[in-house]
């Protein structure tokens, strides 16, 4: 028997994110290859024109799974009936802006996005926030939608959990999908934390630690940390553009690890909600180990965390309380 559709919300559509994003939903790569869907597209009224030639292009496509587009600049049609959300669309920093700046400027896009949200969007909605600063964007967004559950707001750290694992498999030159359960902690911004002190490779012998394996620390704690923080850049060096193909690939695994479940065994890494888990400060969108099942996501609980982890985890806690702080001073 055929699936009812899933509505599936993409903000910012007619930008190179969601350029790269609304096809992969269309084939089956968010929501599985039998899983119909409508995609709901939103984006700033200068972008309209744009946004009606991705409908074309989508219509063009011809697209099995694909059931329907909602193509619109209103914010109300756009997220009215909604199953999931994914929030690419923000105020990108633009030079000579204070951080501040830019976080009032998304504090009122992410409180008029939650307040629709709110009203409009079907039961159980599961929110992804891409657009930077994603953490805290999610926060706000938390705090102005306060009937969604805040287990079903998150943010995108699997660009930076694929880019651990891309970082190992060529190290080691074997196939990424050799390599799992690295962790991306705290913020999507410089100051996460890279780990791989749980993360093991499948050999032919059996799962080895990727510590041993590298067998490399100064590489591990120095340089492979550095570029994984640093890899959005070094894309924007070399493109010219930021990295959309990445970003939109990495927001169709997480929600489809979400809503269809982590295979056995395998974590991912997520901005979620802290509940002090791991001395995290509780009430920070913080990016945790977690696995998934019947569309539920849960923390990994008691993995030892060495005093070198422990510096990275409180570092990258206090740039988020201090960007909550800031959030909260651009609402009064």
């Amino acid at each position: 028997m055929a699936k009812d559709p899933v509505r599936v919300l993409v903000t910012g559509a007619a930008g190179q994110i969601g350029y790269a994003l609304v096809p992969m939903i269309a084939r089956g790569v968010m929501l599985g290859a039998d899983q119909p869907v409508i995609l709901h597209l939103l984006d700033i009224p200068p972008a309209a024109e744009a946004l009606n030639g991705v409908k074309m292009e989508l219509v063009d496509a011809s697209f099995p799974l694909l059931k329907g587009v909602v193509a619109t600049t209103d914010v109300v049609e756009a997220t009215t009936g909604v199953n999931i959300a994914v929030l690419v669309g923000g105020f990108p920093r633009k030079e000579g802006m204070e951080r501040k700046d830019v976080m009032g400027k998304n504090v009122s896009i992410y409180k008029s996005q939650a307040s629709a949200l709110e009203k409009h969007a079907a039961a159980n909605l599961k929110v992804l926030v891409v657009a930077n600063p994603a953490n805290t964007n999610a926060l706000i967004l938390k705090e102005f939608a306060p009937s969604i559950p805040e287990r079903n707001i998150s943010c995108l750290t699997r660009l930076d959990h694929n880019r651990a694992l891309g970082q190992i498999s060529e190290r080691l030159n074997i196939q990424v999908s050799d390599v799992k359960n690295v962790i991306i902690w705290g913020n999507h911004s410089s100051t996460q934390y890279p780990d791989v002190n749980h993360a093991t490779v499948i050999t032919a012998a059996g799962e080895k630690p990727v510590r041993e394996l590298v067998a490399d620390d100064a590489w591990l704690n120095g340089e492979f940390i550095t570029t994984v923080q640093q890899r959005g850049a070094a894309i924007i060096k070399a493109r010219k553009l930021s990295s959309a193909l990445s970003a939109a690939s990495a927001a169709c695994d997480h929600i489809r690890d979400w809503v269809l479940g982590t295979p056995e065994g395998t974590w991912v890494s997520m901005g979620v909600y802290s509940d002090g888990s791991y001395n995290v400060p509780a009430g920070l969108i913080y990016s945790f180990p977690v696995t998934a099942a019947n569309g539920e996501w849960k923390i990994v609980q008691g993995l030892p965390i060495d005093e070198f982890s422990r510096k990275k985890l409180d570092l990258t806690a206090e740039e988020l309380s201090e960007e909550k702080a800031l959030a909260y001073s651009c609402l009064s």
